[in-house]
């Protein structure tokens, strides 16, 4: 069956491509012949040559491996690529420049330019035509280029390269003392106090003059150019905040202790020359002389250290973050970390955090002291605790004596290699130098931890440490000054001795010997030297260290002439240890006599010399190997040597170490060092893993030859490399990539595998000649070419070679390499199956497949688990192998054993049972990769086992279903995909499927007519298709089966979103579907998403715009009136004609709680991206059959799908602007946002720009996924981004559009077609609610006036509602800064009101619509642009002047009519815009306006909205409120002519409780149009249902503004309309809300603030209208004067300047002294004012605040004419004001009608004082809780000894004597009595005080009792004496007292007199 299926498949295909469209056929359905390309990359190299070592040296097999593997080529097995994108440019029309002039220059209304041919279309299919074609020109062609997926899962593994931490560079700009004497050098190296480790290795540099250089001559023999450095570039791989830079600083040695050898340098300066000139000469003279003779020499002199953490951290903080590459650094940094050890201990984790190494400031260091070095502390130890005691003090200590000098030291992070930089090894790294620029070095790192990355270069350093030596006990005289002279020998004689020891600064590169520095004096110094030696590739038992140990004297004796050097003894160290190097620490003897021969051969124990102290260890050192040759672990070292065993060429017995191995036990002994490879330490393992597996693959490969028999050792190789791959993924320390792999497997995979090998199966003799030279290198490339050319190959078209790649600017270089490309050769490379091979039939692949098949237990489990290892494996193998035999040219089906195919089969099998959830990502890799390399057909036959056995497990369906969609996904993003898809077959043929059951005998037809019924069919997922496009199929199903799942978070859904997305992105950007018919029948393969999305729409997120972060509708440039967001669901159903939002695909689910929204925004995003391409590409007069013959009900869920597309790719302007742009700016930007937006749509190409920018690489804006904060990003970014998304939404706006237009194309004349217009232009406005491009705009505008022009009567008639919206979103472009948007604007009102009055004269009603939108738009667009709107009124005029046909009809002279009411309302605004900033004048405006349509009762509540809105947003609630309640109270007027019902209110009476103004709401008089008269009282609110909704914002805004029991009011007149409508569930929320409101009263009560109130006056020409104007303004709760004084004062001093003055007393103004050129305010302060009878009904808080229209100030003066006084000349006068309305009111200030004013005497103003004191007192002592520091204020102030003006006083002034006057007798009583209540309540109060106070607070209670006796006692006789003349009987007293003014007695006798 198999077979007779794969022949079924290739004929199917091949007839299929002799048939019919033979041209399209053959172009699409050809494959390619090359899918693979097999090519040597060469090895990116940092230096400038590779580091190999030394030339003409015969290398053991093991280092030759080792430096074959460091230099040889990459291999790629480049299997298909990814196709490249074809990016086009986005459309650039440049021609449309903006500039200023298309603002602002048009002055004189002169109308726009009119649309051309508005009125010629006599034939609707012309018109539509001609719609289309410009719809068509200047469109996108590819969709997702605007809005592309996020990368491929397929990460490709960086390229080995040598590891380094986060590097920063060290410049030395000086190193000074106080004196300067005598040559100094420098050493600088890096020590982490928290491991107590060294961490780099030293860096030498000295700043010496020449002159002092010149000291040194004799002993420098030359100086080469390496040794001027005086930069060093130190790594960091695990930077922890105790990193130290230790600065060593020595000097030649001379006679004396360190200490006498400082002195100078503590005392004297330089400074003072003329002091210290003889003393510096002679000091100078003494250095010349010491150098001379002990030039060689140092001694240690001073140190210095500077924790360079502290200096990165705080450098990093400085650093301003927005600079683009902090951010890229910081990435950089945490990926060059991928190999490290993933630590979770806090050590690695604490610096990271603090500073970002590879982003700091460049930074300077400077040290001003030095510490001295002690002779006795000079080890590494002493260092450490120096370095500790820092960190613990923070400061030296005092005993650490301290040099004054200062050293420079500038620091920078390295992001490229500075130029002139010369590796550790001393090879120049590139880039190089153009001339002798001092190089900087490159400092070796010792990090602090193991660092797990594979050696990829050749290194091999040596490091010597000697570190203490003791003499002590040695009792002969010498030896006091001790050096060491170590030599590196290759034998015994001095000839031997090696230039491999790395010099220092100034001098020779290599030298021979090196002196250790002297401690003066010291028997058992201790040393700190380091010495760096380069260890030859070759090393024998011969190659040695030699110590020599002198005593220097320092002071040349007078009869000694010559040496200073005296010899003490010699020590020695051979450098391998049985074949091993020697590392680590050593303890030596020293040997007196002359070295015995051949002592090298022997350690220092054996030969018979004599031995200083009896052979004991006297001379301790350490030693440390740097190396990438030498393994330093015993069991790689044994596997490595066995392995080069069998190479031949040794001589049995083997030495291993100590052992022998004869030749018959070498398999034994190999397989036991295979067995144990696996427990060697894990960082050797790492370090050697490339040569490890390459040896252990090379043992599976080929049976060895061992001692004549042949022994098979790939089964234990095999198990052993299962073994380490298993250990490698087990290990905390590595990293793994999101799939799970181990990064270093993943990276040998696809960088350094190779399936040849050298051939290790020996020839004649055993012996195996070698088959080439040492090591092979390709031509040379630089790195940017290398890496270029990986970039090439992942985006080459193998399949297609004519496509070219993207163009880079390294082009050139490119070809070059590709040219050169080596294509592997067989010859000369001892291939794998060479003749020489006992086995020559057997492959890599076939012997891997085979190993995985048959192992059994623990191997088999791991080689499984561990499967994408081994399938990578496999494939990269039979890649090489389709590749080397050349089989292009065999038929694929024999390019693999049968043998071979079972096994694939059985192991894709085994492994989707047992491991398929945890390698399903790599198994679909594995097929992928597969279908490129194998029969097709064989590989679909694995494709469909591993559905059916997915479909057997028993694991949860979402995770099912997520598998099986990322299998699929991988799987059809192979480029082939659609060929094998079989696209290319029309609908109507049979189906062909890679199931063997279906009958391969096929009939074809080429013709594309579809039947009838067929068509819906097409856009379903029917059986059918499934089987005819296979692999289509099943992805679909996967969409479908996902879509209709619960899953945690919308997960699955995601993938299988995601997983279509990506695949149609990949068909978008493909090259060879470019073509509109390709892209058609593409299209045609996707129809079926198309249902699925539709049955979907219940899930998608309807909130797009906040989700992704976009701007909300508030504020944006076309305001939506009502302010609604994008599309809410109810309005979505409502569209989609189901009110209820039980669109779910079966009942099932719209039982459950499914209707809600289950994906997020992004994923809804991708799901509607995916529809509008099938959209945009299939054929459309397939879509318009579809739409033709599909249900009505489907037809609506369709048109809601499209609103909510061009909701969620609606275009947001970023208001998130960067903080540092002004408001002038922002507004200036969202005016001119619409041009610039167009002119970003039609600019130059972001396509283009990023492709040049990825140098052909096209990759999503980042800002797309993750958008960062805006601070961070830049103004390129951001524009880029806005011109992205603008595109994006232009273009999928435009399919809508398209498809809007198919439909209404396709509406019969008889199927219900107003539902289907309807439907139509409920999307169109939802079109015009959002952001749009001009490009858009002016199409969607055609689109309109089509629909007008064709359905006109229909849409007046049916569709009202949605025509006064129409007028109002047209009306808003109609005021559109861009040009073009107001002219299409304009041609469309033109319209409508053409077609509205010649169909059946609805133009009454578009008339009363136009003008309710103005005013609406108007009063709440704050960026409307009037002087536009001016200008397009013009222009609509000019349209009716040039209509024609119209000239003989009404109809010019009504819309001029119309066009000056309109005109009128824009004047009003006009000056409401003026003061926009002055909110109190701009209500009177909005007042006026809304007065001035009293008899237009729809105008009158618009801008009675307006009002309530404006107020909301400033927070006055109340005021908002009432305006609510007028609105109602219209409605309810108009509605109580209309309908006659007990249950409605009777007009504006019903609401007098709430307010008493209402009344002006009452429509009495005669003028007043009838309700029924046509488009009056015709909008939304006039209704029953309109009332109770104003009515209840109403309530909620009042109980905002805290006025509950108005809230009561409100629902009163509410309540019986519930109830009459029997709206029970509204009745229980209303009672609920008045519960609320009654709850609030009761615990509120109190504490409620109101308002504050001032009245304000205006005076002075200046200002109009409001000159000599008073006004009470209410305010917030608690405002004081300053704050509306300053409010008013800035914004009058805005329009005034200096001219503004502030009145700042509350006096009458006199007109005739003010200055008639300046405008003055005057503030006061006023409080409600209430007669007494009034306040018998305002008993509670609330009734004290509401309904207020009376206001009193008070203001004080003298009969002297100043503000105040003495007690007895203190008068007073009230003033009370009367306002026009009652507040609250629908305005925040109120005009003064009526003053009233009268005068108190000072006799009254003490009384009134008296009285409001006793008030307060007693009010204080009555509370329920009193308040003791309150109580204590009051007493203070009434019974305090001294207070001024105080009762005592008062009393004094006016109670001392009896008035001689008698009217003032009742007055003199009044105030004693009052004085007689004051005293009682003072002494309750310190009554009550008492049992307040706390006990510290005794005293203070005696002193007030004692205050307040003595007050009484001082007020008795005053209070005790009465006026007799009051009590004698009252005589009746004649004449006419006016009671009603209540005027005082003094003015009243003025009067009379």
């Amino acid at each position: 069956v198999t077979v007779s299926f794969l022949n079924a498949f290739s004929e199917f295909l091949m007839s299929q491509l002799r048939s019919g469209d033979s041209a399209l056929m053959q172009e699409l359905g050809d494959f390619p012949d090359d899918d693979l390309e097999v090519e040597l990359v060469e090895k990116e190299c940092r230096t400038v040559r590779h580091s190999v070592p030394e030339e003409g040296v015969e290398l053991d097999s093991h280092v030759r491996d080792c430096v074959q593997s460091y230099t040889q080529p990459w291999l790629m097995s480049l299997l298909l690529q990814v196709k490249s994108p074809s990016l086009a440019v986005l459309s650039d029309d440049s021609s449309r420049t903006l500039t200023s002039s298309d603002f602002d220059l048009r002055s004189g209304l002169t109308p726009d330019p009119r649309v051309e041919g508005l009125l010629h279309f006599s034939n609707h299919d012309d018109l539509d035509r001609f719609n289309q074609e410009a719809r068509q020109g200047n469109r996108h062609p590819e969709l997702f280029a605007l809005y592309p997926p996020a990368d491929e899962i397929r990460p490709i593994p960086d390229c080995p390269k040598e590891h380094m931490g986060d590097r920063i560079i060290i410049r030395c700009q000086a190193i000074k003392f106080e004196i300067d004497i005598e040559p100094l050098f420098a050493t600088l190296a890096l020590y982490d106090l928290r491991e107590k480790k060294k961490i780099s290795e030293n860096f030498y540099c000295d700043l010496n003059s020449d002159q002092f250089k010149g000291f040194l001559k004799p002993h420098t023999p030359q100086t080469d150019h390496s040794t001027l450095s005086r930069a060093a570039i130190f790594s960091i791989t695990y930077p922890s905040p105790d990193i130290y830079l230790v600065i060593k600083i020595e000097k030649v040695l001379q006679q004396g202790e360190i200490s006498d050898c400082a002195e100078p340098y503590m005392v004297m300066k330089e400074t003072d020359s003329a002091k210290n000139k003889e003393k510096l000469e002679k000091l100078r003279n003494q250095s010349e002389m010491f150098c001379q003779r002990l030039g060689r020499y140092r001694m240690p002199f001073a140190w210095a250290t500077v924790n360079i953490m502290n200096v990165i951290s705080t450098a990093t903080l400085d650093r301003d973050t927005t600079d683009s590459d902090s951010l890229n650094g910081r990435c950089g940094s945490l990926e060059k970390r991928g190999q490290l050890p993933r630590r979770n201990s806090e050590r690695f984790g604490t610096m990271e955090d603090q500073c970002n190494m590879s982003a700091f400031k460049p930074a300077t260091i400077t040290i001003s002291t030095f510490c001295k070095q002690e002779g006795d502390r000079l080890s590494d130890e002493d260092l450490f605790k120096f370095l500790a005691d820092i960190k613990k003090f923070s400061s030296l200590q005092r005993r650490i004596k301290t040099i004054p000098g200062t050293i420079r030291l500038d620091v920078t992070p390295v992001h490229d290699n500075p130029v002139a930089c010369l590796s550790t090894e001393l090879i120049p790294v590139k880039p190089l130098a153009e001339k002798n620029v001092r190089p900087v070095k490159e400092v070796l790192e010792f990090p602090s931890s193991e660092v797990y990355v594979p050696h990829s270069t050749y290194r091999n350093l040596l490091y010597v440490y000697p570190q203490r030596l003791n003499f002590v006990n040695r009792l002969t005289s010498g030896g006091r000054n001790i050096t060491i002279k170590i030599q590196f020998m290759s034998g015994e004689d001095p000839s031997c001795v090696m230039p491999v020891i790395f010099g220092k600064s100034n001098g020779p590169e290599f030298v021979q010997e090196v002196y250790t520095p002297v401690t003066y004096h010291n028997k058992s110094p201790d040393f700190y030297e380091e010495v760096k030696m380069a260890l030859p590739a070759r090393l024998t038992e011969r190659h040695h260290l030699l110590f020599t140990f002198y005593h220097i004297s320092c002071q040349q004796k007078q009869n000694q002439t010559g040496a200073s050097e005296t010899l003490i003894g010699y020590s020695w160290l051979p450098i391998l240890s049985t074949d091993r190097l020697q590392t680590g620490q050593y303890c030596l003897p020293i040997a007196l006599d002359r070295l015995p021969v051949n002592y090298s051969l022997h350690s220092p124990e054996v030969p018979p010399v004599k031995w200083m102290e009896s052979h004991k260890g006297v001379f301790n050192l350490e030693i440390q190997a740097v190396s990438s040759v030498h393994t330093q672990d015993n069991h790689l070292e044994r596997f490595f040597t066995l392995c080069h065993a069998l190479e031949g060429g040794v001589t049995f017995p083997l030495r291993v170490r100590e052992e022998k191995i004869p030749e018959n036990k070498l398999e034994h002994e190999l397989k036991l060092s295979i067995i144990s490879l696996s427990s060697s330490r894990l960082e050797p393992l790492v370090l050697y893993l490339h040569l490890v597996l390459d040896k252990l693959f090379t043992l599976i490969m080929q049976p060895m030859v061992i001692a004549g028999q042949t022994a098979n050792l790939a089964q234990i190789a095999f198990e052993s490399v299962v073994s380490i791959v298993n250990s490698l993924h087990n290990s905390q320390e590595l990293a793994r990539d999101q799939q799970g792999r181990n990064g270093l497997l993943a990276t040998y995979l696809y960088w350094v595998f190779l399936t040849w090998f050298s051939p290790v199966c020996p020839g004649p003799g055993g012996v195996v000649p070698p088959t080439e030279g040492r090591y092979s290198t390709m031509g040379r490339a630089s790195a940017s070419t290398v890496g270029t050319m990986l970039l090439q190959s992942r985006l080459r078209s193998s399949s297609n070679p004519d496509i070219p790649a993207p163009h880079s600017a390294e082009d050139t270089e490119v070809k070059n390499i590709l040219s050169a490309k080596v294509l592997l050769q067989i010859q000369g490379r001892g291939c794998v199956g060479n003749t020489g091979c006992s086995n020559p039939e057997s492959t890599f692949h076939e012997e891997l497949a085979l190993q995985i098949v048959v192992s059994t237990g623990v191997c088999r489990e791991n080689a499984y688990k561990y499967a994408w290892f081994f399938f990578e494996l496999l494939v990269k193998s039979m890649a090489q192998h389709v590749s080397q035999l050349e089989k292009q040219d065999v038929p694929r089906r024999s390019r693999f054993s049968d043998r071979f195919k079972d096994d694939v089969t059985t192991i894709v099998s085994v492994v989707t049972l047992e491991q398929a959830e945890k390698v399903n990502i790599s198994l679909a890799f594995f097929l992928y990769d597969l279908l490129s390399l194998m029969d097709r057909g064989f590989v679909f036959i694995l494709v469909k086992n591993y559905c059916n056995q997915m479909s057997t497990k028993t694991v949860s369906m979402p995770t099912l279903i997520s598998m099986r969609l990322e299998f699929l996904r991988i799987l059809c993003s192979h480029e082939h995909y659609l060929n094998l898809s079989l696209y290319f077959s029309s609908p109507a043929s049979a189906p062909v499927s890679p199931c063997p059951s279906i009958s391969s005998q096929v009939s074809f037809s080429s013709s594309c007519s579809f039947q009838e019924q067929r068509i819906l069919g097409l856009f379903e997922l029917s059986q059918e298709f499934k089987q005819q496009h296979y692999l289509a199929g099943l992805l679909l199903t996967e969409l479908s089966a996902a879509l209709d799942m619960e899953s945690e978070g919308g997960k699955v859904q995601k993938k299988a979103i995601n997983a279509t997305y990506s695949l149609l992105c990949a068909h978008d950007l493909d090259q060879r579907c470019t073509r509109p018919d390709v892209r058609a029948k593409v299209a045609t393969l996707y129809l079926p998403l198309v249902g699925i999305i539709i049955d979907s729409i219940n899930y998608l997120d309807f909130t797009v715009s906040e989700a992704r972060g976009g701007k909300s509708k508030t504020g944006g440039s076309d305001e939506d009136p009502d302010n609604i967001p994008p599309i809410n669901q109810s309005i979505a159903m409502a569209i989609a004609g189901n009110p209820f939002n039980t669109l779910a695909r079966n009942a099932l689910a719209s039982m459950s709680a499914k209707a809600v929204a289950t994906l997020s925004a992004e994923t809804s995003r991708n799901l509607l991206l995916c529809f509008l391409w099938v959209m945009k590409n299939a054929e459309r007069s397939l879509i318009q059959r579809w739409t033709v013959d599909m249900p009505s009900a489907q037809l609506n869920r369709l048109l809601e799908l499209l609103t909510i597309c061009v909701s969620c790719f609606e275009y947001r302007v970023s208001v998130s602007v960067p903080c540092m742009v002004s408001t002038q700016a922002l507004q200036k930007s969202q005016q001119a946002k619409m041009q610039l937006e167009d002119s970003l749509l039609r600019g130059i190409g972001a396509r283009g720009e990023m492709m040049r920018r990825a140098g052909g690489q096209y990759h999503p804006p980042l800002l797309k996924r993750f958008p960062s904060p805006v601070s961070l990003r830049t103004k390129a970014e951001l524009d880029q981004e806005a011109l992205i998304s603008g595109n994006l939404a232009t273009e999928s706006n435009l399919i809508v559009l398209d498809l809007l237009e198919t439909i209404v194309q396709a509406v019969p004349l008889a199927d219900c077609k107003e539902s289907v217009v309807g439907g139509v232009l409920r999307v169109l406005l939802h079109c015009l609610t959002c952001n749009q491009s001009t490009t858009f705009l002016s199409h969607c505008f055609s689109t309109l006036r089509a629909l007008v022009v064709k359905f006109g009567d229909l849409l007046f008639e049916e569709e009202a509602e949605q025509c006064a919206d129409l007028c109002q979103k047209v009306l808003q472009h109609c005021s559109s800064p861009v040009d073009g948007n107001r002219s299409q604007a304009c041609a469309t009102l033109y319209l409508i009101m053409r077609y509205s009055f010649s169909s059946a004269n609805n133009f009454s009603r578009v008339k009363m619509q136009v003008t309710m939108s103005l005013a609406s738009l108007v009063g709440k667009s704050s960026d409307f642009h009037e002087e536009y709107l001016r200008r397009s009124l013009r222009t609509i005029l000019a349209y009716a002047e040039e209509d024609t046909e119209m000239q003989n009809t009404p109809l010019p002279s009504q819309v001029d009519e119309l066009l000056r009411n309109l005109n009128s309302i824009l004047s009003d605004t006009v000056k409401m815009r003026e003061f926009q900033e002055d909110p109190e004048m701009l209500m009177d405006l909005m007042y006026r306006i809304a007065k001035g349509y009293q008899t237009s009762p729809d105008l009158r509540l618009t801008w009675l909205q307006n009002m309530a809105e404006k107020h909301k947003n400033r927070k006055c609630f109340t005021e908002s409120a009432m305006c609510l309640v007028h609105a109602a109270a219209l409605v309810a007027e108009y509605l109580s002519m209309l309908e006659d019902h007990k249950y409605l209110p009777v007009g504006s009476v019903t609401f007098q409780n709430i307010s008493s103004n209402v009344l002006e709401e009452s429509a009495v008089s005669d003028d007043i149009l009838s309700p029924d008269e046509d488009g009056v009282c015709s909008g939304q609110y006039f209704t029953t249902s309109g009332l109770v909704g104003l009515l209840k914002q109403a309530a909620e805004l009042f109980s905002n503004g805290g006025l509950y029991e108005t809230v009561n009011e409100v629902y009163k007149i509410i309540m019986p309309v519930l109830e009459a409508h029997r709206d029970f569930r509204e009745l229980v929320s209303t009672h609920e809300k008045l519960q609320r409101a009654f709850d609030n009263i009761i615990q509120k009560g109190h504490k409620r603030m109101f308002g504050t109130y001032f009245r304000v006056g205006f005076y002075g020409a200046k200002f109009g209208d409001l000159d000599e104007q008073e006004f009470v303004y209410k305010e917030p709760g608690i405002t004081h004067l300053p704050e509306i004084s300053h409010r008013l004062e800035n914004f009058y001093s805005q329009c005034f300047g200096d001219a503004l003055e502030m009145i700042k007393d509350s006096k009458d103004i006199d007109r005739s002294k003010l200055d008639a050129n300046k405008a003055y305010i005057q503030i006061t302060y006023v409080e409600p004012f209430f007669d007494d009878y009034e306040m018998k009904d305002r008993l509670t808080n609330f009734e004290k605040n509401f309904n207020l229209r009376r206001f009193m100030y008070t203001t004080p003066f003298t009969k002297a004419g100043r503000p105040r006084g003495e007690l007895n000349e203190q008068y007073k006068r009230k003033t009370i004001l009367t306002t026009m309305h009652t507040f609250p009111y629908i305005k925040t200030r109120i005009n003064v009608i009526q003053k009233e004013e009268f005068d108190l005497t000072p006799i009254e103003v003490a009384i009134e004082d008296m009285q409001k004191k006793t008030r307060e007192l007693a009010v204080a002592t009555h509370r329920e809780q009193p308040d003791a520091k309150m109580l204590q204020m009051l007493l203070q102030g009434s019974v305090g000894a001294t207070v001024n003006q105080g009762p005592l006083e008062v009393a004094q002034v006016f109670l001392n004597e009896i008035p001689a006057d008698p009217k003032l007798f009742r007055h003199h009583n009044k105030l004693r009595l009052c004085f007689k209540e004051f005293i009682m309540r003072c002494g309750e109060a310190v009554e009550k005080n008492k049992h307040l106070i706390t006990f510290d607070q005794k005293e203070y209670q005696q002193e007030l009792k004692k205050n307040y006796n003595r007050l009484r006692e001082n007020l008795r006789p005053m209070l005790e004496r009465k006026i007799p003349e009051l009590y004698k009987p009252i005589k009746p007293r004649l004449g006419n007292r006016d009671s009603v003014k209540r005027l005082s007695f003094r003015r009243a006798l003025e009067e009379n007199s």
